[in-house]
């Protein structure tokens, strides 16, 4: 009984060939994208390998922008090379690699050809962890410090809510524009990158020799 279970290798393959063939032609084909970027102009390659860290320098000057207005609010005055390292290192690291992995990476594997779609990516992305991330992040850092060093007399557990609720207000409305302005450069971004690769699919399409891209 064992043995009608059993299969070879190469049956094992034959079942699994739509799968493998959609793998390697997909591999393929981004080694084929790849090859025609590095030919694009230096300005071109270094915006598609290099833009997405504006946008995660924008989130860091987020971080540390609403970083310093709730330790102003909260009168916290120590422990601020603490507070302010991570509202910097933290909002760039995971802007860079959610733009990466949801906008860049699907743009240039192929899996993501419509131009709308990638540019309320980038748009969404920019706005909502490039510029509303740092915001949430720099919230509970900084009522743990005022917490730590009793530094603005905080409430009960009744009134907790409606009391950060009335502290974050202006820090909200201070960074509405760092927002805005985040929204619009991912936005551009992805405008760009998605041009980008427009031109790579017309280098591909222009090609007279398909067989020197696959070399």
């Amino acid at each position: 009984m064992i043995q009608d279970f059993k299969m070879t290798g190469r049956e094992f393959l034959e079942l699994d060939s739509p799968q493998k063939r959609l793998y390697l032609e997909r591999c393929k084909r981004m080694e084929v994208i790849q090859k025609m970027l590095n030919e694009l102009p230096k300005a071109d390659q270094n915006l598609c390998n290099h833009g997405s860290y504006f946008l995660g320098a924008n989130a860091s000057l987020c971080g540390l922008a609403a970083n310093n207005f709730f330790r102003n609010i909260l009168h916290v005055r120590r422990a601020s090379l603490v507070s302010s390292l991570p509202m910097a290192v933290i909002p760039f690291l995971s802007t860079v690699a959610v733009y990466e992995v949801f906008a860049r990476k699907p743009l240039f594997s192929g899996e993501l050809n419509c131009e709308v779609c990638a540019v309320v990516r980038g748009g969404l992305i920019g706005a909502v962890v490039g510029g509303l991330y740092p915001i949430f992040l720099a919230l509970p850092m900084n009522a743990s410090l005022a917490a730590r060093y009793s530094s603005s007399p905080l409430p009960g557990k009744e009134n907790l809510l409606r009391f950060w609720l009335t502290t974050s207000q202006p820090v909200f409305r201070k960074m509405s524009w760092g927002v805005l302005i985040q929204a619009l450069t991912g936005l551009y971004l992805a405008t760009k990158h998605h041009g980008i690769y427009i031109k790579v699919l017309q280098q591909m399409n222009t090609s007279r020799d398909p067989e020197e891209l696959q070399a």
